[in-house]
C-alpha cells in the first residue's frame, strides 16, 4: 500500500478530458457576422458550439442538436448561460 501515486499521469489524463469539453451557447442572429447571417437565411437564435480556447466549432438551428453533434464527435458538451 505504499505504491506512489504517478502525479503526471494523472494530470495528462485530466488534460486529456478538458481537451474533449465543448460550451454550448445561444446566440441571436443578429449578434453574428454579415456574411454568417447571410447563410443562415432567417433571424431567430442559433446554437454555437464553443471549444474551450472559445473558437466556434459549430453553429445550429436547434439546442438539442449542438449536444447531438458534441456528443456524435466524442465531446462533452456544457451548457452555457
Amino acid at each position: 500500500m505504499d505504491s506512489k501515486f504517478n502525479f503526471e499521469a494523472a494530470s495528462d489524463a485530466e488534460a486529456e478530458t478538458d481537451d474533449r469539453i465543448v460550451y454550448v451557447r445561444s446566440v441571436h442572429s443578429e449578434d453574428l457576422p454579415a456574411d454568417i447571417q447571410e447563410q443562415m437565411g432567417e433571424t431567430g437564435i442559433f446554437y454555437a458550439v464553443h471549444n474551450a480556447d472559445g473558437e466556434r466549432l459549430a453553429l445550429v438551428k436547434d439546442r438539442r442538436m449542438a449536444f447531438v453533434l458534441a456528443r456524435e464527435n466524442d465531446l462533452s458538451p456544457v451548457a452555457v448561460h
